[in-house]
């Protein structure tokens, strides 16, 4: 039987002791987010803060650092495409082109509308779109998705995440102190919850006041958000690698090819697997929940390699415009719900 080298040996268990260290931090995070109150920020971000904490108080081997990074880097795209696990296109189909109609119309209006203010507050073009696409479609995982697509480094993802968590929970508060005075029927308050909110944690916390009728259209709407999150991110990517190309000097007129990234692909490819019923609902459920370790995991690995200094000097800006392009989502996606006649 061959034996391991010594040399192998050295490099195999502190690229394990990476990992295991950020699956700690991950499972930790999954259990503090089961807690009354912190069940609205959610694992993922509650992971990223737990890296960030940890990283503050306690030592992070050096050794261990490739472990981290793979976990941050390629766990992270596994964890996508199992996400996609979460999705059943059917439904989507099912609540009709109203509910597919908001649901665009929203994502394109805090698409342009945060990355404008973004811009407009001087913040860095790849922190103020995943600031936008945080806003826009679905949270950590869309912030997650759409970095590779714009290269954005590891402190600017940490940074839009973190803006996007805090956005979201206070949105999600101020939307529960809301519901008696919208005038909004169950529906309409779950449609507009699933249509403005940021994480899905959000959402559902956000239209518990409706009633089960709210929450179960507002998980329809916010998963038809995270649906398009496919075409979005390719689009993204797209525009980025356009501008890219102008900056380096290259001639504006030539085409740029559409890059599309892997494991949005695999997103797409596991929803239609969850769509036709290939997998047990119970199976498909336990894959969601793996897909979320593996994006914990990713977010752990994010916190760890990112000081606390980081926030303080890239945040306030894209905050406050992630801020003011959150009141003015909500206000048009109230008035799209009255539009269309869904209150």
């Amino acid at each position: 039987m061959e034996k391991t080298s010594p040399e192998k040996k050295g490099t195999v268990l502190p690229f394990l002791l990476g990992i295991g260290l950020t699956l700690l931090i991950a499972v930790v995070a999954k259990y503090v987010a089961m807690l009354p109150l912190l069940s609205i920020i959610g694992q993922l971000v509650i992971a990223i803060l737990l890296g960030m904490l940890w990283r503050s108080t306690l030592p992070v081997p050096e050794r261990a650092h490739s472990g981290i990074t793979f976990s941050s880097k390629k766990l992270l795209r596994w964890g996508i495409i199992l996400l996609g696990m979460r999705l059943n296109l059917s439904d989507i189909i099912a609540s009709g082109p109203k509910v597919f109609t908001i649901a665009a119309a929203d994502i394109a209006f805090a698409l342009l509308v945060v990355y404008w203010l973004t811009r407009l507050f001087n913040v860095d073009r790849k922190l103020g779109m995943l600031t936008a696409c945080g806003t826009a479609i679905c949270g950590a995982a869309a912030v997650a998705a759409v970095a590779p697509q714009v290269k954005a480094d590891e402190k600017e993802t940490a940074v839009g995440v973190a803006i996007i968590a805090v956005l979201g929970t206070l949105f999600t508060l101020a939307y529960t102190l809301l519901y008696p005075v919208l005038g909004l029927t169950e529906k309409g308050f779950g449609v507009f919850s699933g249509a403005t909110l940021h994480e899905i944690a959000h959402v559902i916390a956000a239209a518990a006041p409706g009633g089960q009728a709210a929450m179960d259209i507002a998980i329809i709407v916010k998963l038809t958000r995270v649906a398009l999150l496919v075409p979005v991110a390719i689009l993204i990517g797209w525009w980025f690698q356009r501008h890219a190309a102008k900056q380096a000097g290259q001639n504006g007129d030539k085409r740029t090819s559409l890059q599309i990234p892997w494991f949005i692909l695999g997103f797409l490819l596991m929803s239609g697997v969850n769509t036709l019923g290939i997998i047990p609902e119970n199976v498909a459920a336990q894959i969601v929940t793996a897909a979320y370790l593996l994006i914990a995991m990713a977010m752990a690995g994010l916190g760890l390699n990112i000081e606390a200094s980081a926030f303080k000097k890239m945040g306030a800006r894209p905050f406050w415009a992630g801020f003011i392009g959150s009141i003015l989502l909500s206000l048009f996606g109230f008035a799209l719900v009255c539009f269309l006649r869904l209150s």
